[in-house]
């Protein structure tokens, strides 16, 4: 029984290195590993959309990870993978889009939403001092009346 559990063991630990070293492309120098690297970390995975394809697992990951390799190995630089990228599928495949006409909700709508929350909040705060006020003032008022009303009726017989 511990015989077969051990070969489970190892036969698990060889999946696992066998794994880790096909993530790695073996095929690229060091100045290119490291260009990868910051490539898959750069790009985004459209199929989890919060994960860049380094840490992906989804199959359009791997293919991603396989082009990006391949236009390393063809020369190409990192501006050209990105262009080839954004050609394909679109801005949202960049972590960081480029300012344009098209991108510009995804960069200021996060700032333009605050805002307009913080307003909101602001005016619902100021609303609610100015009618706490002008009800305390009738309320004042209100009993002002009752109470000269009822020392008025007291002095009659």
């Amino acid at each position: 029984m511990i015989i077969v559990r051990t070969a489970m063991l190892w036969v698990l630990l060889i999946g696992m290195q066998a794994t880790a070293i096909a993530a790695q492309p073996a095929e690229l120098d060091a100045g290119q590993l490291q260009r990868y690297h910051k490539l898959t970390e750069e790009l985004r995975c459209l199929v989890c959309q919060n994960q860049n394809i380094a840490e992906s697992n989804a199959p359009l990951a791997n293919d991603l990870r396989d082009k990006v390799q391949e236009m390393l190995l063809a020369g190409r630089s990192d501006a050209e993978i990105k262009d080839y990228m954004t050609d394909h599928y679109g801005d949202f495949v960049l972590y960081r889009p480029p300012l344009k006409p098209a991108t510009l909700a995804l960069w200021f709508a996060p700032a333009v939403l605050l805002l307009a929350a913080l307003l909101l909040v602001w005016r619902l705060t100021h609303r609610h001092r100015g009618s706490t006020s002008t009800t305390q003032v009738a309320d004042a008022q209100s009993v002002q009346r009752i109470l000269t009303s009822g020392t008025s009726r007291e002095g009659q017989p």
